[in-house]
């Protein structure tokens, strides 16, 4: 049965990833391939073997390196929305390349490193991604290892970047006395199962805070102190407002660790509900100005990368 155009735009999800190389951008975009049911298996940057094998870095050099050298473009139908996912090269050699793609991208997904916060080339990144009117999603990773203060992080989204956070999540502890977040909306505390166990083990089921199940994963003292940091943070930050983020002036802030796949079905399903789908832009027809607009009959289509040379499979 045929779909229109129309409603078929209406599901589109296009989003960049971008960050300082090695904040976890590749991991975390193997993650969301795995948790949109793209992949069975993530690959890690890192690893060695056959889990070394992510699937956007599929050139010889990026596989030897352990960086992403050229943009990739990921598509999966998840939740009855179909994701385009775009990732792009951390390293400021090759940073063309990203600028080129954020040109196609509707919203982009920030990557931290928690415990260096926000880098040189995050910062070139995001002022691109405002230039060209890109919502924000801010994704704070590693939180399995040693981390800034998360008042801290929050305080420096704001200072550099001029963006109002709003955190979605909260995280309990970090490193070593990592415990898992609370969802600040439904108040509910997603447990994060410890480094013994293997990733395909999963993490337990979210439980409610206000219940008795939390504390098999708290003890009294940090049950307290993530009640007393999630309402400081509910007073401190303005509450998420999905229009002010279309209109770039908050981000949404999510925790995990895309390393350990924590957080980031929290992250997709973020993308889904509140990353905008196309809009109309702005374009030229026989000399005149007008706007493509989503669900037009006639196809257009906006070339922003051509390989030559490389792999036919990649063309």
């Amino acid at each position: 049965m045929s779909t229109s155009p129309v409603v078929e735009a209406a599901r589109r999800r296009t989003f960049a990833i971008i960050s300082h190389p090695d904040a976890g951008k590749t991991t975390l975009t193997e993650n969301l391939l795995l948790a949109g049911g793209a992949i069975r298996a993530a690959g890690a940057v890192r690893a060695r073997g056959e889990n070394r094998r992510t699937r956007s870095d599929w050139m010889k050099i990026e596989r030897e390196r352990g960086i992403s050298v050229s943009a990739s473009v990921m598509t999966f139908d998840h939740d009855g929305l179909m994701f385009n996912l775009l990732d792009t090269p951390g390293h400021e050699d090759f940073s063309e390349d990203t600028y080129r793609t954020l040109t196609a991208a509707d919203a982009a997904v920030m990557v931290l490193d928690a415990a260096k916060g926000i880098e040189p080339q995050t910062l070139k990144l995001f002022e691109v991604c405002r230039l060209r009117d890109i919502p924000i999603v801010t994704f704070i990773n590693k939180m399995d290892r040693e981390a800034q203060d998360p008042f801290a992080l929050l305080d420096e989204i704001g200072s550099k970047l001029a963006l109002d956070p709003a955190p979605l999540f909260w995280p309990a502890g970090s490193g070593g006395r990592f415990k898992g977040m609370l969802d600040l909306r439904t108040q509910k505390f997603q447990p994060y199962a410890k480094r013994g166990a293997e990733p395909d083990d999963g993490h337990p089921a979210a439980v409610a805070f206000g219940g008795n199940a939390v504390d098999r994963f708290l003890d009294p003292d940090e049950r307290a102190e993530l009640e007393e940091a999630s309402m400081l943070v509910t007073e401190a930050s303005k509450p998420f407002d999905p229009q002010a983020f279309l209109e770039g002036h908050m981000t949404p802030v999510f925790f995990g660790s895309a390393l350990r796949h924590f957080g980031v079905d929290e992250l997709l399903a973020g993308l889904g509900a509140y990353a905008p789908p196309p809009k109309a832009v702005a374009a030229a027809k026989s000399g005149e100005p007008t706007h493509v607009v989503p669900g037009d009959p006639e196809v257009t289509g906006f070339v922003f990368k051509v390989q030559a040379n490389m792999d036919p499979n990649h063309r």
